[in-house]
């Protein structure tokens, strides 16, 4: 795909995220805020739809996982212990003629900025975009707790999820009665005021992390890791992202952080680039280690067989909840070109959003043909019935041609069309997005057709 079609294909994706409500600017009417955005109607479904997709595969299919939810706001020690105070940061440079800043260590984005200028024909005649040296930043938010803003009231943001599964280790373990191997899940917002670029909510201040700490005996978290890598590759199929466009990364050496002994990224091939949107770290037992010396707390396991006691290692398996939604819909996203009916000319390009099933924000539309009376009474009562089991749209404007688009556009993957022949039949007609196939069912089996369309 050349350059102008990858940028072209992101502004369609933006643009049809707003008009048909997955993704709204953050604060627009005051002129926005860089890199804020709000999920509108069907934004929040199809995240939901995300959120519980990777909830039931790792928590509610397993019997080795179990579930928290920890605060966003967290003793400051945490962060101690953890090295965010000290180590998390990343390398900034300033350019100097227009002051905006950006990571050190993204050189596309850098380059993107310089030809900025140059087709801007805002440099001097000879003169080269010139940036500062590197200085890090810490990328943790921090606010104050009490009345008086000074050392002794400083808290955080929390950079990450993870550390509520550290400090609950042992009293999850010891309430769920949990040996090991097992695992602790939470979903949550994260923040790290890093420096952000555009590309819709790919990369934002305020995000949800879906994450993973698994904790094993030392000595197994080589094969454990090989196996969640696995798992990772399985969740992204079962989103129905294609495989040509999601790739692994092993970090070097030099680059992976500092609680890390391996770190894979998996990859997706966004319109801007390649760009992570998960990771897989082997964090040893780096975290627990820190709590313990710091606290002072016992966070060992005991091994209640062999009466062996010893800090175990952890496997992290992370997923950018955001990133994976605006892969998904690019994922998605189709044009095809629609015909007229005379001389099979092009009239207009059609745009469907191929979501799975169970992904798309609503699974099905009832429309009734026209907005007579008799027609209307029936199709309301239809939708209080599939409301009961599924997301449900009702559509009564326009033309039932445009109805239909508007449902492809949404990813809508059934359409129930109750027209003049179901006051004597009892029928309607349901459309199927991806065939185009149409079947005349009973209203009394609608219930019993879509349970077995949307578990096949």
């Amino acid at each position: 795909m050349l350059m102008k079609e990858k940028i072209d294909l992101m502004d369609k994706i933006i643009s049809l995220a707003k008009r048909r409500g997955f993704i709204f600017p953050g604060s627009e009417i005051y002129g926005g805020l860089a890199n804020s955005y709000d999920y509108g109607p069907l934004g929040v479904e199809l995240f939901r739809n995300i959120s519980n997709l990777w909830w039931k595969k790792i928590v509610q299919e397993r019997s080795d996982m179990v579930g928290v939810r920890g605060p966003i706001i967290m003793n400051p020690k945490v962060w101690e212990a953890s090295g965010h105070i000290s180590n998390f940061s990343d390398p900034l440079v300033e350019c100097k003629i227009c002051h905006i800043r950006l990571r050190a260590d993204k050189p596309d984005e850098i380059h993107a900025h310089e030809e900025t200028h140059k087709g801007k024909n805002s440099l001097p005649a000879g003169r080269q975009v010139e940036w500062t040296d590197p200085k890090n930043f810490n990328l943790l938010f921090k606010t104050f707790i009490g009345t008086t803003e000074d050392n002794k009231s400083t808290v955080y943001l929390r950079g990450e999820t993870a550390q509520t599964m550290f400090i609950d280790f042992k009293l999850v373990q010891e309430s769920a009665r949990r040996k090991l191997p097992f695992g602790i899940a939470q979903i949550g917002r994260s923040f790290r005021n890093e420096i952000t670029t555009g590309n819709s909510i790919f990369r934002m201040k305020e995000f949800t992390i879906a994450e993973l700490e698994y904790f094993v005996k030392p000595g197994d978290d080589d094969r454990v890791f090989k196996e969640w890598l696995k798992f990772q590759q399985e969740f992204f199929a079962a989103l129905g992202l294609k495989k040509e466009n999601i790739k692994t990364v092993e970090l070097p050496k030099d680059e992976l952080a500092h609680y890390s002994k391996r770190t894979v990224d998996t990859y997706y091939k966004f319109p801007f680039g390649w760009d992570e949107m998960a990771g897989l770290a082997n964090r040893t037992d780096y975290d627990l280690k820190n709590h313990i010396e710091l606290s002072g707390a016992n966070l060992k396991y005991k091994d209640d067989a062999s009466g062996e006691e010893f800090i175990p290692f952890v496997v992290e398996p992370t997923f950018g909840l955001d990133r994976i939604m605006l892969a998904v819909l690019i994922d998605a996203y189709t044009e095809s070109e629609a015909r007229s009916g005379k001389d099979d000319a092009v009239h207009e390009t059609e745009v469907t959003l191929r979501l799975s099933k169970e992904l798309a924000p609503i699974k099905i539309a009832v429309l009734p043909l026209s907005r007579k009376e008799q027609l209307i009474a029936p199709a309301q009562d239809i939708l209080k019935t599939l409301q009961q089991h599924w997301m449900c749209q009702y559509d009564e404007t326009a033309s039932i041609g445009k109805r239909y688009r508007r449902q492809d556009e949404i990813g809508t993957p059934f359409c129930v069309t109750v027209d003049f022949e179901t006051a004597s039949d009892q029928s309607v007609t349901i459309r199927d997005r991806d065939t185009m196939k149409q079947d005349r069912v009973k209203i009394a089996d609608l219930v019993n057709y879509f349970g077995e369309k949307m578990s096949s």
